[in-house]
C-alpha cells in the first residue's frame, strides 16, 4: 500500500490509495473510514503524515467530517460546464443521473422593477414566478427562482413546468434560445435555503444568477439559484486569443 522507498511523499501516496478506492467503487458515498490512529497502526506512518493526507482529501472534496463522529467518504459532484446553454434537466440526464423538481409555487404575479428591467418590460407586467428545488437521484441540488414574461411564454402550466421548461418553449412554442449570460458567486445558506436544500444553515453555496435569451435578443427568462457547493462544481474552458 505504502513504498516507504518512494521518492514520493508518503502523505500524497495515502492521498492517492484512497482516491483510487473512492474512484473504483471500493469506497462509497457515505462509508466511514479508519481513524488517523487506525491508518496510522496499519501502515506503520505517523498520525500528523495521515492527518496532512486526510486534509487534503477533504480540502479536494474527496471526504469530509462530522463532528465527534469521524471521517466519511462524500458524494461525488455534479459537474456543469459553464460554457454551455443547457437546462439542469438535461444536464442532469447527461450524467446518468434521473432529474426531478419539487414545486414550491407557480403563479403569476406583477413584475416588480427590478425584474421588469431584467426581461425588459414593462413594471408590473404580468410573469410567472417559479420557485422549486432542483433534484438528481431524489438529492436535492438547487433552489431555483425562475421569472418569465407571461405574455412571452403562453400557456404556461404546472405540469409542464415540471417536465422541461426550455423543451416547453422549443418545442412546444417553437421559440429558438439562444444565449445566455450568467454569474457565479460563493455565499452561505440561509435558513430557508439550508431547509430545502437539507444542509446546514451557513454550510457553503454557489449562487448563480441568469439571464437567457432568445435567438432575436429577446429575454426569456432571469433566474436566481442556490446550488449546494458540497454536490455541485461550474467549470468552464478558457482559450488563449
Amino acid at each position: 500500500m505504502i513504498d516507504k522507498s518512494s521518492p514520493l511523499p508518503i502523505y500524497y501516496q495515502l492521498e492517492e490509495q484512497i482516491k483510487k478506492q473512492i474512484e473504483s467503487g471500493e469506497l462509497q458515498p457515505g462509508d466511514m473510514l479508519p481513524s488517523e490512529r487506525e491508518y496510522a497502526e496499519l501502515i506503520n506512518i505517523s498520525r500528523m503524515t495521515v492527518r496532512q493526507a486526510m486534509n487534503n482529501l477533504v480540502d479536494d472534496g474527496y471526504l469530509y467530517r462530522q463532528k465527534g463522529r469521524g471521517t466519511f467518504v462524500a458524494e461525488k459532484k455534479v459537474e456543469q460546464e459553464l460554457g454551455s446553454l443547457t437546462s439542469f434537466t438535461e444536464d442532469m440526464k447527461a450524467r446518468g443521473l434521473v432529474p426531478s423538481s419539487k414545486l414550491l409555487s407557480f403563479e403569476i404575479v406583477p413584475a416588480p422593477e427590478k425584474i421588469a428591467n431584467q426581461l425588459q418590460i414593462k413594471e408590473y407586467a404580468p410573469v410567472y414566478e417559479i420557485k422549486r428545488i432542483r433534484l438528481a437521484d431524489q438529492v436535492p441540488m438547487a433552489l431555483e427562482i425562475v421569472y418569465a414574461s407571461a405574455n412571452l411564454i403562453k400557456g404556461l402550466t404546472e405540469e409542464k413546468v415540471n417536465h422541461s421548461l426550455y423543451q416547453y418553449i422549443e418545442e412546444q412554442l417553437h421559440l429558438k434560445i439562444g444565449h445566455a449570460t450568467q454569474s457565479v458567486e460563493a455565499s452561505i445558506a440561509s435558513e430557508t435555503e439550508g431547509e430545502h436544500l437539507n444542509i446546514r444553515k451557513g454550510s457553503p453555496i454557489l449562487l448563480l444568477q441568469r439571464n437567457t435569451y432568445l435567438e432575436d435578443g429577446t429575454p426569456l427568462e432571469f433566474v436566481k439559484s442556490s446550488y449546494r457547493a458540497d454536490r455541485y462544481t461550474f467549470t468552464i474552458h478558457i482559450k488563449r486569443q
